[in-house]
């Protein structure tokens, strides 16, 4: 099999050229801009708005969470079908517009080409590098999902233990309790919501740094709606490997991130990425991929859509 070699910040990474059916450069021919007009957009969105990398990552994880990564989170719900987009457990998820003017631009460029699913790949590939974290080659060739059903989604939420997203990170997607840890780090440009975490602050929880507790409390007695806080309170904007830091220093935001540093099947891991941060950028690349290639459709399965909200007309 040939190889290529991706240059990172302190190290190299060799993946290899083909992924089962997916492959680096899958458009070379069909559509020879599409990575470049992808990556222009994210940059142009990112200059105005840092914060959509965490918007990114966190479609792409819903999107592979369910079905595969199939683009079935984009679908807008009908009278007759309520879609995954309108789960509760989807309710913040954003950035669908930028997907939406992204293909609009490669529709005019290659039409019906360029799939939804290969969009969020390599949207979230190029801003996951422009907030610090690792340049890495991405295998493209998905083909875009038939079905987004709501009552497919069944997503743990922060408050489930380790144990339970361990095994849901296993069974859905196919990865490691350690590649789960890995994939967590992305809350290093994340946020959460005060209705996320409030219940550790009633009572005070003896796993968070007293200091945090007392910022928390202040920040969700006020009166807005509901605000919100980064999960990583060092380089909330960075994709680096502050958050195994301050978990470690239990300045965990979210129950669930603090608990990886208390678990003693993950803890190892997150001290190991703490002292580590080329390891863990490394292993933050390896572990997208992975995660991007998870019960994806190619070939003649499904179809490229035409608009990503949308299924083509069928006959």
């Amino acid at each position: 099999m040939m190889k290529i070699i991706v240059i990172l910040p302190f190290f190299c990474i060799i993946l290899p050229l083909v992924f089962g059916d997916l492959k680096v450069g899958f458009y070379e021919s069909s559509c020879p801009e599409a990575e470049s007009i992808v990556k222009k957009a994210v940059q142009n969105r990112f200059n105005r708005d840092k914060t959509i990398t965490a918007a990114l990552l966190r479609l792409h994880f819903h999107d592979c969470a369910v079905r595969g990564c199939d683009a079935s989170i984009l679908i807008n719900s009908t009278t007759s079908n309520t879609a995954e987009k309108d789960s509760g457990t989807n309710d913040d998820v954003r950035g669908f517009d930028l997907i939406d003017k992204v293909k609009e631009s490669l529709e005019s460029a290659c039409p019906s080409t360029v799939s939804c699913a290969d969009i969020i790949t390599l949207a979230t590939r190029s801003a996951v590098a422009l907030s610090g974290g690792p340049k890495y080659e991405v295998p493209t060739g998905r083909r875009d999902g038939l079905v987004s059903d709501v009552r497919e989604v069944n997503i743990p939420g922060p408050t489930s233990p380790v144990s339970i997203i361990s095994e849901f990170f296993n069974r859905n997607l196919g990865l490691t309790t350690q590649e789960m840890v890995t994939l967590f780090g992305a809350h290093t440009v994340g946020v959460a919501h005060c209705s996320f975490f409030a219940d550790r602050l009633s009572t005070p929880d003896p796993t968070m740094d007293p200091a945090l507790n007392t910022k928390l409390v202040k920040l969700c007695s006020s009166r807005d709606d509901d605000p919100s806080t980064p999960l990583d309170q060092n380089t909330s904007l960075l994709v680096d490997n502050k958050f195994y830091q301050q978990i470690l220093a239990k300045k965990g935001v979210l129950q669930i991130d603090q608990q990886l540093a208390l678990d003693k099947g993950t803890k190892g891991f997150v001290t190991d990425f703490a002292s580590n941060g080329a390891k863990f950028q490394k292993s933050f690349a390896n572990a997208m991929v992975k995660m991007g290639s998870v019960d994806v459709l190619v070939g003649s399965q499904g179809e490229i859509r035409k608009k990503c909200s949308v299924f083509n007309t069928r006959n």
